[in-house]
């Protein structure tokens, strides 16, 4: 699973999608995306760590920000806080419109193989 990164209002987020899978040679990108403040000093170590309490109802990462759940895409999406700071509505919607653009791009993942 490959994490996307962007800024956001000078903060710096890694997005990381609950499920990415491969159906017929095709990237399958899931509906809900996890939130965290990108670490500047992150290792694999972390990275591992982040994506094995993906499935646990709460996150033990201190980084961690929540998720957003894409119900309708394009239309109706939901975002769940959750960690140390809650998300403003601005930054929720330049989330939304980011990882939107990565949905509707799927050449732009690096996906591992």
């Amino acid at each position: 699973m490959t994490p996307i990164f962007f800024n956001i209002g000078g903060k710096n987020l890694k997005i990381i999608p609950n499920v990415q899978a491969a159906a017929n040679g095709h990237p399958v990108i899931t509906y809900t995306y996890n939130i965290y403040d990108a670490d500047e000093h992150e290792d694999d170590a972390l990275e591992n760590q982040q994506e094995a309490e993906l499935l646990l109802d709460k996150k033990l990462d201190s980084n961690y920000r929540g998720f957003i759940t894409f119900e309708d895409p394009g239309k109706m999406f939901t975002y769940t806080p959750d960690g140390k700071d809650e998300l403003t509505a601005t930054e929720i919607e330049e989330i939304i419109e980011n990882i939107s653009h990565f949905r509707d791009h799927p050449g732009m993942w690096h996906l591992d193989e």
